[in-house]
Order: structure tokens, then sequence, then C-alpha cells
């Protein structure tokens, strides 16, 4: 699991920062602020998930749990679907997407995932075995 969840995550934050680069400097001026913020939301929440899988790579190494890997699993959905439908969200009228309306019931699914996560860490941590 170290080096799927140490990859994942290093794609995910580099994502994460590229992303964050262009909401700030090319959406800025073509994003109204509430439509700016809610990108930024999205970002926010990717990236702190990007850094809990990293940490995620190297507590899997220390502590035996298939709650640990489940853990992952469900960020990784989880960064997907919230943060990438936030995306959407954000800038549906920008890309010419204005009459979906899929994005938003994803979004809270998206969540619910990341929240499951952390319950499944929780779990892993109290009943994992060490390594």
């Amino acid at each position: 699991m170290l080096r799927f969840f140490l990859s994942t995550a290093a794609l995910f934050g580099v994502l994460a920062v590229i992303l964050g680069a262009f909401g700030t400097h090319g959406l800025k001026p073509k994003l109204t602020q509430d439509q700016l913020q809610t990108f930024e939301t999205g970002i926010r929440y990717h990236f702190y998930h990007a850094l809990a899988l990293l940490f995620l790579a190297f507590i899997s190494t220390k502590l035996q749990s298939s709650f640990i890997d489940y853990t992952g699993y469900f960020w990784i959905a989880g960064i997907i679907l919230f943060s990438g439908s936030i995306y959407l969200l954000a800038t549906k009228e920008l890309l010419g997407i204005g009459h979906w309306t899929w994005p938003g019931p994803v979004t809270p699914i998206g969540g619910t995932l990341l929240i499951i996560g952390w319950l499944l860490l929780l779990i892993g941590a109290i009943t994992g075995n060490k390594l």
C-alpha cells in the first residue's frame, strides 16, 4: 500500500497545486467571487486529503489493518467526487455546462466518502496490529 498511496498522494498534491494556481491566476478574472470561493473550497479539501493520504502511506507501514487500506480508497474516491464536482460547479458556466445538474448531488456523496475514510482510520487505529 505504501507505494500506491504515496504515488496517489503525490499525484493529487501536484494536481491541487496546479489547480490552485490556475484558480488564482487564470480563473480569478473569469469567475464571480462566490464561484472562486467555491473553487477554493474544492482545492482546500483536495489538498488536505492529499496530505492525509501521504501520511496514511507511512502509517500503513507501521499499522496493519484492512481499515487503514480502505481509508485510502475512500479518500481517493472522496477527493475525486467531492473536489471534482466542486470544480465543475464553480466553473460550469465558463465551461458551457451550465445545464448539467448532476455535479450538485455528487458533492455530498464525495464528502460522505471522506468522512467514512476518517472513521475507518479511527477504527484501524483502535483495532490494528503493529507490524
